[in-house]
């Protein structure tokens, strides 16, 4: 738990950064190891992360809608993608916090609104997924294989195509591999924080799914 608050307080900082100060250019930041042992002491460590995330809030609230900083992936501007960014940052880790315990992370524990859930699943198959640093290893991803993603509770289907990059649209299409559920499930799934599909429903060829699961970790870079 120490670790997890010193990591979010520091990405909750450093967002703030880019939209408080409209940096155009990505800026050098610690690695992770430093950003772990610069976080504050223990009796300090709950207040300083409140402090951060209040300060995130406050400034994606006063931004200009007309924006210009850095970004990593395609938004409809870079204000949108801040916040919807760090939502998603914030939730996953929240899901994290619940499972560190050591107990399996399940969607009875706090399920994820929908609608909430649906947008996480959009940007990681549409925003994160297709990111170079998900490229397959050389002589790897030859062969193309397809995974539908769909919610059951919105309506909403995505077809992504994994091969030597990830792919994904919005909307129906033939998959391989077919994962059906409510969104805060699939989004707990898809985000690799479910240990086993557990009450999604998984059709056709399962390891299109633990192909995604092996390549689609989201790490501190």
């Amino acid at each position: 738990m120490r670790d997890l608050l010193r990591h979010l307080g520091y990405v909750h900082r450093w967002a703030a950064g880019y939209v408080g100060q409209a940096r155009r250019t990505m800026v050098k930041d610690l690695p992770e190891n430093e950003i772990l042992r610069a976080g504050p002491a223990d009796e300090a460590l709950l207040g300083w992360f409140t402090d951060g995330l209040g300060e995130l809030a406050r400034t994606l609230r006063s931004a200009e809608q007309g924006l210009v900083c850095w970004t990593f992936f395609d938004a409809p501007s870079p204000l949108a993608f801040w916040a919807r960014r760090q939502a998603h940052e914030t939730a996953i880790h929240r899901a994290d916090a619940q499972g560190a315990d050591g107990g399996a992370v399940t969607p009875a524990i706090s399920p994820f609104p929908a609608r909430f859930a649906a947008d996480g699943i959009d940007e990681l198959l549409t925003g994160f997924a297709p990111r170079s640093r998900f490229r397959a290893k050389t002589g790897q991803g030859d062969k193309v294989r397809s995974m539908l993603v769909r919610a059951t509770d919105t309506g909403d289907e995505w077809l992504a195509e994994i091969g030597a990059r990830i792919t994904a649209r919005r909307g129906p299409g033939p998959g391989q591999c077919v994962l059906a559920g409510r969104a805060s499930d699939l989004y707990l799934l898809l985000w690799n924080r479910l240990p086993d599909p557990g009450p999604v429903t998984v059709s056709g060829d399962g390891t299109v799914l633990e192909g995604w699961r092996a390549r689609v970790r989201v790490t501190w870079h």
